[in-house]
């Protein structure tokens, strides 16, 4: 089997040997964001490394018609028939770790477990004012505009300092955001528009009961926002319906748990793989 698997939606390059795990990165994320964990996990684990097709400046394929993260789920479950993997563990950042619900919810009997990373069944909740319960109605058409604008940029020069800016509070480590930085740019912003507007306009809450593999949900917290108490009290309320789940906080740290605290988030993924 080659290295590196070309797909409809996404592509996977597969390191290591032993018990399947799946790392599914962020929106306009490369696989290059689990860079410094995949290795570790490598060495007791078959890792699967996901990129999205129009990420890291990939070719976009199938990913400019609606539909990208459905289409996502399902070259990740024909991976997992094709290659007979027993129920995987999947690790998924942000949007990966919705679409890793999505494939939980939908394929209950295909997945081992799911971590996700910073990671909610509907997004759109954090942009709600307190007390207030948003639905997709209420923000698709704010949705529609940024995917609109952000589609707009195709064909245009990226600007460095808009990228630099965009990125800046997604890590409390400044040495990443030069790297979150240039992936901003590479990434196809036709795909990344669409990916964003299906990101937050996906609204799993109510396939939580669904799910049957253990989920671990990792959040992160730090000193000015999200505050630990808060943050952990808002997860818990997203995911209220699903059977088996645990709350991981790890701080100090901003969006990008697993550069801000690299040891402790590899001891939380290892306690999670080991279970």
């Amino acid at each position: 089997m080659p290295d590196t698997v070309q797909m409809e939606h996404i592509s996977i390059r597969t390191i290591g040997r032993g018990a399947p795990v799946i790392l599914i990165p962020g929106l306009s994320s490369p696989r290059a964001a689990w860079d410094d964990v995949a290795p570790e996990l490598a060495k007791e684990h078959s890792v699967l490394l996901v990129q999205v097709n129009g990420f890291g400046g990939g070719d976009p394929r199938g990913n400019l018609a609606p539909g990208v993260l459905d289409g996502i789920v399902a070259d990740l479950h024909a991976t997992i028939v094709q290659r007979r993997l027993n129920q995987p563990a999947i690790i998924g950042h942000s949007m990966g770790g919705l679409v890793g619900l999505m494939l939980a919810a939908r394929h209950p009997t295909e997945v081992g477990k799911l971590m996700m990373v910073d990671s909610l069944p509907f997004f759109a909740a954090t942009m709600a004012p307190p007390g207030v319960a948003i639905t997709v109605a209420m923000v698709e058409p704010r949705a529609a505009q940024m995917r609109d604008a952000v589609a707009a940029s195709y064909g245009k020069a990226p600007d460095p300092a808009a990228a630099a800016a965009q990125v800046a509070g997604m890590t409390l480590n400044a040495s990443y955001r030069p790297r979150l930085t240039e992936w901003a740019m590479r990434s196809d912003p036709r795909v990344a528009a669409r990916a964003m507007y299906e990101d937050l306009t996906t609204d799993i809450r109510p396939e939580l009961p669904k799910v049957r593999a253990p989920v671990t949900v990792v959040y992160a917290w730090n000193d000015t926002y999200p505050r630990k108490e808060p943050a952990e009290a808002f997860f818990r309320q997203q995911f209220a319906g699903t059977a088996t789940i645990d709350f991981k906080g790890i701080g100090p740290s901003a969006h990008f748990v697993m550069f801000d605290q690299s040891a402790q988030f590899q001891q939380v993924a290892g306690e999670f793989l080991a279970r």
